[in-house]
């Protein structure tokens, strides 16, 4: 039992020592540098550039059209062959009224 703890301890030794010696090479200095430089470009680049996207979408969203696409019958479109199992068995799982139109046409329109 004794020995194994020996060994236990001699193993632990030996793997503290071999971590201060990887780490020991950012100990120089060159560590805080690296840092300090990208955490400036982060600042100065990276999220301007995020704001500049974030500003790109908002004003494309604007000028975007929201109305609903016309409904075309085509025969090889929303084809069902079962019912779904969720719901009333027409409407998908993530289904958009807007967006996603039925078998007979979209939601609420009676054309």
């Amino acid at each position: 039992m004794a020995a194994l703890g020996r060994f236990t301890q001699a193993l632990l030794r030996s793997s503290l020592t071999q971590s201060r010696r990887q780490l020991s090479a950012a100990a120089a200095g060159h560590g805080e540098q690296s840092a300090k430089t990208w955490k400036i470009l982060t600042f100065l680049v990276a999220l301007p550039g995020v704001g500049v996207c974030m500003l790109n979408m908002f004003l494309k969203e604007q000028n975007h059209s929201h109305e609903q696409p016309e409904f075309v019958p085509y025969t090889h479109l929303r084809i069902r062959s079962k019912r779904f199992p969720w719901g009333d068995g027409t409407k998908t799982l993530f289904h958009n009224a807007h967006l996603n139109a039925l078998p007979d046409g979209y939601e609420g329109h009676d054309e």
